[in-house]
């Protein structure tokens, strides 16, 4: 195989991205893309040069598609999986799996014995940074881990009815700061408490029971300690660090900028670029990287370094944490 022939789910903006890395990718082919707003599908096809098909069994029946990119809207996640499944297509599926945990298990269960490989879009795993940090855990640079502290700010409020269907701040954002937990601490947590509030829009709390700001601390059975900050709305740009503390040292995945560029004088001092403006951007590297993890899996027939259970378990947390907003108290997680 010279190139994975991937097909592409849902064309909205992570599925724009993605469709336009896959074409960049030397591992990789656009096969097609499809839309259930077919005017969504056309622009990428146009853009792309790309058939863009009617309905999605176009896509699970041809023989000439290896493998399945899924950006479509949540609701449709679990379908969608089942289908490639069913099309022995190995798939690759942006988060979550499903806002529905419930949901999420009874397709667990339905998946019980399949040997179709099913990759969680959890991109941050494959940030340069944040894999370089996770390595110098495992090198023992810094000894044993006590501490993981993630951050994690968007640049700005989403739109209202963005809000409307995120399913919670739990759910959508902090999704992959759970993934990237489980990532850099090596066990599961156990223990979560979780506080939450709407400082940026107090709408958001008092409309749609959801926040904008929130902080957790999880647990692992051997003591791990690990902290994860959001914020809906930083006036500074797109935070997105990762420090891990350990019994000898410390290593801390940074923040990305343009550039590197310091300027000093009379008025100011060490003034830098601002951070990169969203995730797109910050997490491009990231994003090709997921593709090429991706592709070998399929070429070599492999099982994917995160998969449908990471995309479940980083749900259960989400569950865990909201259970610890509603009683105020430590949550132990329940699977």
């Amino acid at each position: 195989m010279d190139k994975v022939r991937i097909a592409v789910l849902g064309c909205g903006r992570i599925g724009q991205m993605h469709a336009k890395n896959i074409t960049l990718h030397e591992k990789t082919q656009l096969s097609c893309v499809y839309d259930i707003n077919s005017e969504f599908a056309n622009k990428v096809a146009t853009d792309l040069n790309v058939p863009a098909v009617n309905n999605d069994q176009e896509i699970f029946s041809n023989p000439d598609i290896d493998a399945i990119l899924i950006s479509s809207a949540t609701n449709t996640h679990i379908e969608f999986i089942e289908k490639s499944v069913a099309a022995k297509k190995p798939v690759l599926c942006e988060k979550p799996i499903d806002l529905d945990i419930k949901l999420v298990n009874e397709c667990a269960d339905r998946l019980k014995g399949n040997t179709v490989p099913i990759q969680l879009g959890f991109n941050r795993r494959f940030d340069p940074g944040h894999q370089s940090a996770k390595q110098s855990l495992i090198d023992g640079e810094i000894g044993d881990l006590h501490q993981c502290i993630i951050t994690s700010r968007d640049p700005g409020l989403p739109s209202w009815e963005y809000l409307q269907g995120s399913g919670g701040q739990f759910r959508d954002m902090t999704i992959h700061d759970f993934d990237l937990a489980r990532f850099m601490l090596g066990e599961e947590p156990i223990k979560v408490f979780a506080i939450s509030n709407a400082l940026i829009n107090p709408k958001i709390k008092t409309e749609l029971n959801d926040s904008d700001t929130l902080m957790i601390i999880m647990e692992t059975k051997s003591g791990k300690q690990c902290h994860i900050n959001n914020s809906r709305s930083a006036s500074y740009g797109y935070d997105q660090r990762v420090e891990l503390f350990g019994s000898e040292g410390m290593t801390i995945s940074e923040n990305r900028k343009p550039h590197e560029v310091r300027k000093f004088n009379a008025d100011y001092v060490d003034k830098q670029a601002p951070l990169l403006n969203f995730f797109i951007e910050r997490y491009q590297e990231a994003y090709m990287h997921e593709i090429t993890a991706f592709a070998e899996v399929v070429i070599n027939k492999t099982k994917p370094s995160v998969d449908f259970e990471d995309g479940r378990k980083a749900l259960v947390l989400a569950e865990t944490a909201y259970r610890s907003i509603q009683s105020g108290k430590i949550e132990s997680i329940n699977n």
